[in-house]
């Protein structure tokens, strides 16, 4: 299944048909998406009102896209039973112009939250279509960045309170989300807003990170095969998970390649994962495809690296 990251073309495609519009995203009944920010965002631009579109591509179940997004938000899903202790912010994908939230976002947390992972999802801010220089990855927009930042500090400053392990935090993301995981992994040590509270004290770091079909990893590069250099890896980068089909339209797998390439060459633990056939934006929903079976790679992989135990 090939995902259309325009928000435009999901509305326009004679594929996709446009079943309902509604404002303002909101989490099933018993959770509650609070605001990251205290005030005003940095950076803040008006899109508008936020609209959520409910769109249905063919041969799959209906999916939530939202759009316009201009106050972040956060949702935390607590585990089922045990809780292992380990935190997941998710960052759903969209192609910085809108968000996949169930898709590539509840439906996510609902597998992480049955492993006993709190997972913590993201709406971050943006735009709901291609308003240069409004939207698009960093260091074009700064938007996204600044709400990824600021969640995982969120999620740190409240460990105790969530009962999460501050040492076990990591971001999961698909698409565009792939590219935050990679963008909020390499961009810990400078903060890029000013602190708005005692939060800011704590550490943006993830301990790990799970990129799945990442794009934008080859962008502001003359070059074929160099890796994005506003994602700086070091050796200080975390141990990071990656996964992409070798036929993905949308963004091509040396996106992923590159990182990899990377990682390895800063020595930072990395497992990837490439298949033959899988397309876009399959997310976790299940396919007849073998890369659907990627979820339990993952668990295996928390395991390997000492964030759930066996």
């Amino acid at each position: 299944m090939i995902k259309v990251l325009i928000f435009a073309a999901c509305v326009a495609s004679a594929s996709i048909a446009l079943i309902a519009q509604t404002p303002d995203w909101q989490p099933s009944s018993g959770h509650t998406q609070v605001p990251i920010w205290p005030v005003k965002p940095p950076d803040a631009v008006p899109y508008g009102r936020e609209v959520t579109t409910t769109v249905q591509i063919p041969d799959e179940p209906p999916a939530t896209v939202v759009g316009k997004v201009s106050q972040p938000t956060m949702t935390v899903y607590s585990p089922n039973g045990l809780n292992t202790g380990a935190a997941v912010v998710v960052f759903p994908g969209g192609g910085y112009w809108v968000l996949y939230m169930d898709l590539e976002g509840t439906e996510i947390c609902d597998w992480l939250t049955a492993k006993g992972i709190t997972c913590v999802l993201l709406k971050y801010r943006v735009p709901g279509e291609n308003l240069s220089p409004r939207s698009g990855a960093y260091p074009k927009s700064p938007v996204a960045l600044e709400d990824a930042q600021r969640t995982v500090r969120l999620v740190r400053f409240h460990a105790a309170e969530w009962g999460i392990d501050p040492h076990k935090i990591g971001v999961l993301g698909t698409s565009a989300g792939g590219h935050l995981v990679a963008a909020v992994s390499t961009n810990f040590k400078r903060r890029l807003y000013r602190a708005v509270d005692v939060a800011d004290k704590e550490s943006c770091r993830p301990d790990f990170g799970v990129a799945l079909y990442p794009g934008h990893m080859l962008e502001n590069t003359s070059k074929e095969f160099e890796l994005n250099p506003y994602v700086p890896v070091t050796k200080e980068t975390p141990p990071m998970f990656l996964l992409q089909a070798e036929d993905d339209p949308i963004d091509t797998v040396k996106n992923s390649l590159v990182y990899y390439y990377a990682l390895k060459n800063a020595g930072v633990p990395v497992e990837m994962h490439l298949y033959a056939q899988g397309g876009h934006g399959f997310g976790i929903r299940r396919t007849k495809m073998p890369i659907t079976g990627w979820p339990p790679l993952v668990e295996t992989w928390l395991k390997s690296i000492g964030m759930i135990s066996e």
